[in-house]
């Protein structure tokens, strides 16, 4: 290939970088004048990077395979630069493509003047930065394609791995849900019958005897309740958990399920002192069985960790369209390290029941799925060995619903 067929360009500049001769110009540059500047030929993006250019050649003698842009008929191109230090002059080249810059180089090389002979070494060292560099590029993209062609093996991996896991989850629902039906029936006969033989025939029994039997009375009450969560959380994880809802007045709602923890509360001398914002919208749509259940967790907690004769408060407000409930106790508290863990199921703290009552660690789970499902949130505010505040939030149901 001739020079002239060359798309490149070659001139001399000054240590300064001002343009001092044109050796061959192949790209129609002709508005590029003698005594120009270099960095002004190049568009303003690349102004930093040709001060670079010509400051690396000046340092060390030679700077190869730069890629600056400037533009070329109106439209903004990219060229591939060389320059060489010869004497007190830069010499620099550049070709539209890696290609014709070698080739662009190859016939400055056979050009017999006295800067292109001077500078024939650090051509063909040019020529083989290069080529070395294209190498470099192709074993670069193999390695990409390989790593590409690995990810995506371990991504069809993954989501085979997923299908056989939700396949697994399922399977293990359909057991959970079957084995707890199975139990929920003795255990509520085992149940009521101790509760009966305690009530009717305790005073005939001996102390010990009384014991015995409140053991299998609490041990059963704990497992049916563990039973009962169970069953919430197979339904939550096969999507299965349907809220039924109702209109529903909250502040009386609130009422009576306090009314039925009072027995509760009773047993620990523990008074619920129950308030509310005046003028609230007292009105929501709730599927009243479950919130009762989020309620029952919550209020059952406060009173199972708080001290004989202590008060336990719950707290109805609004602002801007929810309904905040709070339940406040002055118990044991809980660790700050802990906290993050309390709404994840079987997830329990070292903080143990005042009167030894236990624990599943899954009322808090369940409650946070149902509020959830009801569009509401629920959190907790805490300090170890002062008390705590859980609270949930529900939409109020808006006038004329």
């Amino acid at each position: 290939m001739d020079i002239d067929d060359v798309d490149g360009i070659a001139f001399t500049c000054n240590l300064e970088g001002f343009i001092t001769s044109f050796i061959y110009d192949g790209l129609g540059l002709n508005f590029i004048k003698k005594g120009a500047k270099f960095v002004d030929i190049v568009d303003d993006g690349s102004a930093s990077k040709a001060l670079d250019f010509i400051q690396k050649i000046r340092k060390e003698k030679a700077a190869f395979d730069w890629e600056l842009n400037l533009t070329l008929d109106k439209n903004l191109q990219t060229l591939y630069f060389s320059g060489f230090l010869v004497e007190k002059n830069i010499l620099i080249t550049a070709a539209r493509t890696r290609d014709d810059l070698l080739v662009f180089l190859d016939e400055m090389y056979r050009i017999n003047n006295e800067q292109t002979t001077a500078l024939r070494k650090v051509m063909k060292e040019c020529s083989y930065h290069i080529k070395e560099q294209e190498a470099m590029d192709r074993a670069l993209l193999d390695e990409i394609g390989r790593l590409n062609n690995e990810l995506t093996n371990a991504q069809r991996q993954l989501t085979k791995k997923n299908i056989q896991l939700a396949k697994l989850n399922q399977e293990k629902n359909q057991f959970l849900g079957m084995a707890a039906h199975d139990l929920r029936n003795p255990l509520s006969v085992i149940m009521m019958y101790s509760e009966f033989i305690i009530d009717e025939a305790g005073d005939d029994l001996s102390e010990e005897h009384q014991e015995f039997l409140q053991v299998i009375y609490s041990s059963s009450e704990f497992m049916l309740n563990l039973i009962n969560e169970l069953l919430d959380v197979s339904k939550i994880e096969s999507g299965k958990l349907e809220l039924e809802l109702e209109p529903t007045n909250i502040i009386e709602f609130i009422k009576d399920n306090l009314s039925m923890n009072q027995v509760l509360a009773h047993k620990k001398d523990i008074i619920i002192d129950f308030s509310h914002d005046e003028g609230i919208n007292d009105m929501v749509m709730i599927d009243r069985a479950r919130i009762s259940q989020v309620l029952n967790n919550l209020v059952s907690n406060a009173i199972k960790f708080s001290s004989n004769g202590q008060k336990v408060k719950v707290n109805l407000s609004e602002s801007e369209g929810e309904l905040r409930v709070t339940v406040t106790d002055h118990g044991q508290g809980i660790p700050e390290d802990e906290l993050h863990k309390l709404f994840k199921p079987f997830s329990k703290t070292r903080v143990k029941g005042t009167a030894g009552e236990k624990s599943t660690g899954l009322g808090l789970s369940i409650s946070k799925r149902i509020i959830t499902e009801h569009g509401g949130e629920i959190g907790v505010e805490s300090k170890y060995g002062k008390g705590s505040k859980f609270f949930f939030t529900l939409k109020t149901l808006k006038q004329g619903v």
